[in-house]
């Protein structure tokens, strides 16, 4: 286990990626989401490893993303925080296709032992080009995922629908002052 790789996960459009830019603001290091830039990457290449176009292919390429994002971070002192990760990914594509990826995966590969999770906030969801899914798909995945952290050995904590320096806030609160910021 790194006990210094905080996981950020939960559903989709509920506010992960703006409570890592406050986290980034106060100095912490952080991971962008793997499928994001896969999307970001494919879009601009005119691959076929899109969520839409070929999901298998996407979630094989963010599990290979979320490996070598886990790697690069070890340089990092202190906490480092992860938009997204390894065990969304595995988790995705063991759903998708029935491929018993996830613990052979994770089971060596381990976040802090608290993953925060974002609930379904269907106030602030948007779509965007990235983000083509409806709520209803983002909240299936939430719920597939406070499944499976468990199932893992994490301790799953909801993050309070509050401003984003508030979750900050909380988030440090809860895993105290073991991972101070390097800035």
């Amino acid at each position: 286990m790194n006990d210094r790789f905080v996981l950020i996960s939960g559903c989709s459009g509920g506010g992960k990626s703006t409570l890592l830019a406050e986290l980034h603001a106060r100095g912490y290091p952080v991971v962008e989401e793997p499928g994001r830039r896969i999307i970001a990457d494919e879009l601009a290449s005119g691959g076929t490893a899109l969520p839409w176009v070929d999901a298998p292919a996407f979630l094989r390429r963010a599990i290979d993303v979320a490996l070598k994002d886990m790697a690069t971070a070890k340089a990092q002192a202190g906490w480092v925080f992860f938009d997204r990760g390894l065990v969304d990914a595995a988790s995705a594509l063991e759903a998708l296709t029935g491929e018993t990826v996830l613990r052979p995966i994770c089971a060596a590969r381990r976040y802090h032992r608290r993953v925060f999770v974002t609930p379904p906030w269907p106030e602030i969801y948007v779509t965007d080009t990235e983000r083509r899914h409806g709520f209803e798909a983002a909240a299936a995945e939430y719920h597939r995922l406070v499944q499976t952290f468990p199932m893992l050995g994490y301790d799953v904590i909801d993050l309070p629908k509050i401003s984003p320096s508030e979750r900050a806030d909380f988030v440090l609160t809860t895993l105290g002052s073991g991972g101070a910021s390097t800035a």
